[in-house]
């Protein structure tokens, strides 16, 4: 055998393909948009709530909205912020002033005191919010 029958390949000048990869980055930068979207936004103070069996999950619509906490002991947070319940109708009312159409949903205490509970409710009525709802877990 003569060494000009059998030739080494050319060495050829090794490339990364980044089309696969960008086509990687745009599925999981996809993949977090969806996850994060799906995440539901706890905007009140945690607290045990009553179960309920037709208790649905969260919607996209309910995360805009506001949070009124009624804790066991009596005290009233709107979002993070504790208020009394003398408080509370003007800060209902600036939510109002500054929303069109302002969704609240009640956060109590699944042993909470239920005069406090028909309070919360009765101000945000007497305000006019419409769309008012209590949290519960499924059961």
């Amino acid at each position: 055998m003569s060494a000009g029958r059998f030739s080494l390949p050319e060495h050829k000048k090794a490339k990364i393909e980044i089309v696969p990869l960008i086509d990687i980055m745009f599925f999981l930068l996809a993949t977090f948009i969806m996850v994060s979207l799906s995440m539901t936004k706890n905007q009140g103070m945690n607290v045990q709530l009553p179960a309920a069996s037709t208790a649905a999950a969260m919607s996209q619509e309910q995360n805009k909205s506001i949070a009124l906490t009624v804790m066991e002991n009596g005290d009233i947070f709107f979002n993070k912020e504790k208020l009394t319940l003398a408080q509370l109708p003007f800060k209902l009312q600036t939510l109002k002033a500054a929303e069109k159409d302002p969704q609240v949903i009640v956060n109590a205490a699944g042993n909470a005191d239920f005069r406090f509970v028909v309070a919360v409710l009765d101000e945000a009525r007497k305000i006019g919010i419409a769309k008012v709802g209590i949290s519960t877990t499924k059961k």
